[in-house]
Parts: structure tokens; sequence; C-alpha cells
């Protein structure tokens, strides 16, 4: 009996399904990793959700204390701004308070030395004079004239009014000569007219003279004149400079 040789080949009816065993455990895998897949995220929606919604709220606190913080902040800040404002006009107004202060002394300072020069010239113990020039003082002005202040006194004759005119020249040197600056040329014009006085027991009188360049001034001499009587006085130009001639 012939064999024949076994084909390579072989013949599967038709509608037989063809189902190879490996596949079955790694479709059973597959299957159970996605239902794993499902229950994770069932669990999470279920248990986490109520995590996630605390920590939203948590959140939410937060971001508004942290606004209820920069109010808060921006307030101290402008305090802070308003105090120092405050405080520069404080120190602004105690400055000129002070200086306010310092004038009012100096005013009662020299409301006091008035006083006692007139308790001096009128008191019962005072030296009785006659009409003369008490001080002259002068000092330098801004525009380069010299500003004079001569101070007239008289308590010989109680009651009397003085009255007249009062004219002064200044002694010096220029150009190494002595010269004398006439009540004219320290006012720059001719014929000028002396300055009125009108007192009982003194009187200050103020005015402006101008100095020609390049003198020296050294002596003051002071006239009075009017009808109760005249007075010719000499000061020295640094005693009156400083206000102490006598």
């Amino acid at each position: 009996m012939t064999h024949r040789p076994s084909s390579r080949f072989q013949i599967t009816p038709r509608g037989t399904a063809s189902v190879r065993p490996g596949w079955v455990p790694i479709a059973v895998l597959a299957a159970a990793w996605l239902l794993s897949l499902l229950l994770v995220g069932w669990l999470a929606a279920r248990y986490a959700s109520p995590d996630a919604g605390g920590l939203r709220e948590k959140l939410r606190q937060s971001e508004a204390l942290v606004d209820q913080q920069r109010s808060q902040l921006d307030e101290l800040r402008q305090r802070q701004a308003t105090l120092e404002a405050s405080d520069k006009i404080s120190r602004a107004a105690n400055n000129e308070v002070q200086a306010s202060l310092a004038e009012r002394d100096e005013e009662i300072a020299g409301l006091r030395a008035d006083v006692a020069f007139y308790e001096r010239l009128v008191g019962s113990t005072s030296q009785r004079k006659g009409l003369n020039a008490h001080s002259v003082e002068f000092s330098p002005e801004a525009a380069g004239t010299w500003h004079y202040s001569v101070v007239l006194t008289q308590n010989l004759n109680r009651g009397a009014i003085s009255q007249g005119q009062l004219r002064f020249s200044v002694e010096g040197v220029k150009d190494g000569k002595l010269t004398t600056v006439s009540w004219d040329d320290l006012h720059q014009r001719k014929g000028a007219p002396g300055q009125d006085y009108s007192f009982r027991y003194f009187q200050q009188l103020d005015g402006s003279v101008m100095l020609p360049r390049d003198f020296t001034p050294q002596r003051v001499r002071v006239s009075l004149s009017g009808p109760g009587g005249s007075s010719n006085q000499t000061f020295d130009w640094k005693l009156a400079g400083n206000g102490r001639g006598e």
C-alpha cells in the first residue's frame, strides 16, 4: 500500500472560527485593568470631591484674608503718610512759635530797656540835663547807604516841649587827607533841610545818608538848634557805629 506524503496545508471547513488560546488571558487582563480604572475614578469622585471642595473654600478664604490684609496695609500706609505730614506741619508750626517767642523776648527786652531809660531820665534821682543827643548809631544798608538813629533827650525843664532841627556831619580821612562830609553832602543835595524834632523828654530820629567812596569815618558832629536852645556834640565813629555814643 502506497503512503501519500502529508500535506503542509490543512483544509478548514468554512464558517468555523479560529481562536488562538494565547489571546484569552490578555483580554481578561485588559478588561480587569479597565474596570480598575473605572473603579478608581468612581472612588475619587465619591471621596475626593468633598476634600477638593474644602480646599477650594480654604483657597477662597485665604484670598479674602490676603485682600483684607492688603487693604489694612494700604490704610496703615495712608495713616503713616498723614502722620508724617502732620509731624512736618507741627515742626514748622513749632519753629514759627519759637521764632515768634524769640521776637517777643527781644521786644520785651527792648521795652524794658526803654522803661529803664525813661525812669533814669525822669526819675527823682536822675541827673538834670538840657537838650542833648543821648546816643548816635550807624549801621550799613544793602543799597550802600548808612542808616542812622539819634536819640535826643532833655529833663531839665520838665513839661516843656523841645523843638528844632537836627543836623550832623562826619569827619574822617579820604585820599590821606582830613575831610568833613557835611549834612548836604551826606544827602547829596544842596540846602538839604534839617530833620525836625519835637518832644517832651526824649525822641528817636532815623534816616539814611551816603558816605563818599574810600572815605574812613572817624567822628560825628551832631548839631541841634531850635527856639529853646542849641547843642553841639561830638561822637567817636566806633562808638556811634555801635550805638554807644555819649
